[in-house]
């Protein structure tokens, strides 16, 4: 909702009864005006209306603007990267008509959004920044500059442009902002206090059930799966659109050992938002409950996923890599993320599947100084913890790898249908610390 807010406040309104009960269209303005979602029926109202409009008016930039900005949400919610290059086209139109130089900043936030969608992190920055260079005082800038800096692993950068959208926006928006940061830093008491005072502050159903959606991912990464049900539940009966919730639904249920509905969850899910992260996630379920073939299936269908971002543009090489790690070609993921790390990707979670990839193809040694770079971010990922101990282990640094491994199964032991019971097997043959503590070993 935040990418089309300074788009809408220069479009026309054609003449519009402003004493009428607000219509979708107008419900999806005020939702991207105020930096908040607009409902996928508000939005995809809004998407015909402008559509409609720019065809006559060929030539209002801003109406292009919003219609790119809005191609680029309606893409990143549903799933259909195919709505990308129809927002570029969008977004090139209102740059023609209103350069970015000359007051289109509309639009560059939009190219930045669209960078980010794309997880071209590096383009988003350069966009964000030449709009902040040029209007630093507007708001609409920060979020596409988060993401971004979010995404290069820049944390220090991230901070900044979190706590200036603060300043400039107050608010559920700024508060779900500040929660992410809190919740990347590990700060896990802060960002769900701030996480629930987003939800309470909610007013619309599709703002509530992104704030209740924020409020299920933490319950589910402290390992309260039951709390997260709980949480992606009520998100969806407030917006039984709110697809994502469906997911980390399954991925709840299938912690609770609740297999069958964790498998119904999933095959619903992935017909209404067939992102590739799901495709793989059933695909690991099924193989962890011996369904090899399904699992194959499954995987098939992740790499027409896959192929199908490829060609849009998207660049999944993170998700690509974690797949081929486990169940492919390590050393095809190895390449992915050596690639990604050159184009200044370096997030924890690029940080954490490097070390990881290079693990699985006997590069333990380098591996390991990736996977430390990845807990050291200090956000509780249970996965990253896990990784970095099984290579702590193969390395012979017993002593690390039994406090990693009894850190992945504090933060949430059912983190994977996979890599969990393989963490706990782990442990087990480590067995218990010698008498002494750590220094009676030298680890």
């Amino acid at each position: 909702g935040v990418l089309l807010a300074g788009a809408l406040v220069a479009v026309p309104d054609r003449g519009r009864d402003a004493a009428k009960e607000p219509g979708p269209v107008e419900r999806a303005e005020a939702a991207a005006t105020a930096g908040s979602p607009a409902s996928l029926s508000d939005l995809t109202a809004l998407i015909g209306d402008r559509q409609q409009w720019v065809e006559s008016h060929p030539q209002d930039a801003p109406s292009w603007a919003t219609l790119g900005s809005a191609y680029v949400e309606w893409g990143r919610r549903s799933a259909d990267a195919a709505y990308y290059g129809r927002a570029e086209e969008a977004l090139k139109r209102s740059l023609a008509a209103q350069p970015g130089e000359r007051g289109n900043g509309e639009a560059w936030v939009g190219m930045a959004a669209l960078a980010n969608a794309r997880q071209d992190f590096l383009a988003a920055k350069r966009w964000g920044e030449t709009v902040r260079k040029q209007e630093p005082k507007t708001w609409r800038v920060y979020p596409v500059l988060i993401d971004a800096y979010t995404g290069l692993g820049d944390v220090k950068a991230a901070t900044e442009a979190t706590e200036k959208f603060g300043e400039l926006r107050k608010g559920v928006p700024a508060l779900a902002r500040t929660a992410d940061l809190y919740r990347n830093q590990g700060w896990r008491e802060d960002a769900l206090a701030t996480a629930r005072e987003a939800a309470d502050r909610a007013t619309t159903p599709a703002e509530k059930a992104e704030a209740l959606h924020r409020l299920g991912e933490l319950a589910w990464e402290r390992g309260e799966p039951e709390e997260a049900v709980a949480q992606f539940d009520a998100a969806l009966r407030t917006d039984s659109g709110h697809h994502a919730s469906l997911a980390g639904k399954a991925r709840a249920l299938a912690a609770l050992n609740r297999t069958d509905e964790a498998l119904a969850a999933y095959q619903s899910v992935l017909t209404k938002l067939p992102r590739p992260l799901y495709a793989l996630e059933l695909g690991e379920l099924y193989a962890s409950l011996g369904l090899d073939g399904d699992a194959r299936s499954q995987y098939a269908e992740l790499e027409k996923l896959l192929a199908q971002s490829r060609a849009a543009g998207v660049d999944e090489s993170v998700l690509r890599a974690r797949y081929e790690s486990e169940h492919g070609d390590p050393a095809v993921a190895v390449e992915l993320l050596r690639a990604q790390w050159k184009k200044q990707h370096r997030s924890a979670a690029v940080a954490d599947a490097l070390g990881w990839a290079l693990h699985r193809t006997g590069q333990s040694e380098e591996g390991l100084t990736y996977a430390r770079q990845a807990v050291d971010t200090g956000v509780r990922n249970a996965s990253y913890a896990y990784h970095l101990g099984m290579i702590e282990r193969q390395l012979g640094e017993h002593g690390a790898a039994r406090r990693h491994l009894e850190e992945a199964l504090r933060t949430n032991p059912a983190f994977s249908p996979l890599d969990a019971p393989k963490a706990r097997e782990a442990l087990e043959a480590l067995g218990e610390p010698p008498p002494g503590g750590p220094g009676a070993t030298g680890r």
